[in-house]
């Protein structure tokens, strides 16, 4: 048996999934209307898993989903909402939701989705998860660190210069420095970067961009 909480500003709705839920042999310990009675419900109902309308008379069920989920990290919010775009799905999973399912869903499908989540599962509708699955991805590029961040700005200058195919001493030529300041850069590079000769300097400085400009 699952404790669940039921938001959604639509009193008819918000019965039946009440009832389809309480059919199923789970505990409806709460109903809200809106954000802020939500919010406030959720805190002396403590319910494992929160069924959340993303549309509410007052507030959002994104702003809900967040200051629940701050008040009460263990609980678990699940999006039941008539929207599919993209954008109210990442907003509601960048708010701490762990599913989200449109309102087309069957009853079976909404008990068995309440159920999963309350194991810690993420579930979504048919064609989101992909979508979501991507956006992480893509977060986890962003947050990524850059290793060139860690060069110097005359190392930065020799690498590019590396990658452009010139030797050491067209370097040094270049950027008028002796021969071995070049090549003191270079095995610099080298080290900071964690590669072990020239010809992996190479490819990495081609793959990160450097290669071109001036």
């Amino acid at each position: 048996m699952v404790r669940v909480m039921v938001v959604d500003d639509h009193p008819i709705w918000r019965e039946g999934v009440a009832r389809d839920l309480t059919e199923a042999g789970h505990q409806v310990v709460a109903t809200a209307g809106d954000g802020p009675a939500a919010v406030r419900i959720a805190a002396a109902a403590r319910p494992e898993v929160v069924l959340m309308d993303l549309q509410l008379a007052a507030g959002s069920g994104v702003g809900a989903t967040r200051e629940i989920l701050a008040a009460d990290p263990s609980a678990r919010v699940l999006v039941l909402s008539a929207s599919g775009e993209d954008a109210d799905v990442l907003a509601a999973v960048k708010a701490g939701a762990t599913g989200y399912l449109v309102k087309s869903a069957g009853r079976a499908e909404l008990v068995a989705a309440v159920e999963r989540t309350a194991r810690g599962e993420a579930v979504f509708s048919p064609g989101l998860a992909g979508l979501v699955l991507g956006e992480f991805r893509k977060m986890a590029a962003g947050t990524r660190p850059d290793p060139t961040a860690q060069l110097t700005e005359r190392e930065v200058e020799v690498l590019r210069l590396v990658a452009k195919g010139l030797t050491a001493r067209q370097v040094a030529d270049r950027l008028v420095l002796s021969h071995r300041t070049v090549q003191n850069h270079v095995q610099n590079t080298l080290r900071k970067l964690q590669l072990h000769n020239r010809v992996e300097l190479t490819r990495y400085a081609i793959e990160q961009g450097l290669d071109t400009g001036d």
